[in-house]
């Protein structure tokens, strides 16, 4: 089972890409970051053209997230990160596929920092570490997966000196994220290429992709028991060259089937 996250950075400008994708790549769920539009708006139709059934969970012209699947056992779990009821933003959704949990999820970048979208981050983090540990006292299969903006390790940013105080690589993100593999979850790329230079994103100023200036801030982390069913993974870097595309690329694993 092929499962892939791609922050798509606006879903009805960047359809074609992401059909051309989808149609190349043929994965099996997809979880959509930044999808930039109101539900109304979503392109359900062409999306289901494509071969795939979706679920969404938009907003107007922030945020937004999406699953899609050409698997049979497809069904929304859930939308919206619980512990505050007073946030809005449309930054999670959850959905079982293949007999497996996925949440797909968009993490605030929070900058400036420090400052008000910073301290949101953190509070954000630290109710996606709340959840994330009741679902590993539940032990379900499940991969958390999506736009974390957060590089976990220097080797996740292109000259890391020069990114210590924004707020995707500030220690308090990165210990953010490790109590998260501490709770037992797995960094699925990571674990599979550990000491390879991997990005996922490249901004598209002073010619980030063609110097490979990039940040590895999409993630799949696995639960425990998916662990020993990870195949292979990476990221389809020559998307981020497409004409018109995102300035982040699909990344992918490949999880054996039970």
């Amino acid at each position: 089972m092929k499962i892939a996250t791609y922050n798509v950075n606006g879903i009805n400008g960047r359809l074609p890409v992401l059909l051309r994708w989808l149609a190349e790549s043929q994965p099996d769920i997809v979880c959509l970051q930044e999808l930039k539009a109101p539900n109304e708006k979503f392109p359900e139709a062409a999306i289901k053209e494509a071969g795939y059934n979706a679920i969404w969970h938009g907003q107007k012209s922030w945020n937004g997230v999406a699953i899609l699947s050409r698997l049979d056992d497809f069904k929304e779990l859930s939308r919206g990160l619980p512990g505050d009821e007073d946030d809005l933003h449309s930054r999670y959704i959850e959905a079982v596929a293949g007999g497996i949990i996925i949440a797909c999820l968009y993490l605030p970048n929070g900058n400036p920092a420090p400052g008000p979208k910073f301290d949101y981050k953190l509070a954000w983090f630290n109710r996606l570490q709340e959840h994330a540990a009741r679902k590993i006292k539940q032990d379900v299969p499940m991969i958390l997966a999506g736009d974390f903006n957060v590089m976990p390790a220097e080797l996740d940013v292109y000259k890391p000196e020069r990114w210590l105080d924004d707020a995707l690589f500030r220690p308090e993100v990165r210990s953010a994220f490790e109590k998260l593999l501490k709770q037992g979850w797995e960094d699925a790329i990571r674990k599979l290429h550990p000491d390879q230079q991997i990005y996922t994103f490249w901004d598209y100023f002073r010619n980030a992709y063609g110097r490979n200036a990039g940040l590895r801030i999409d993630h799949f982390l696995l639960s425990p028991n998916l662990r020993g069913r990870l195949v292979s993974g990476g990221v389809d870097k020559e998307v981020r060259g497409w004409e018109k595309s995102s300035d982040h690329a699909p990344v992918w694993i490949e999880i054996n089937d039970i």
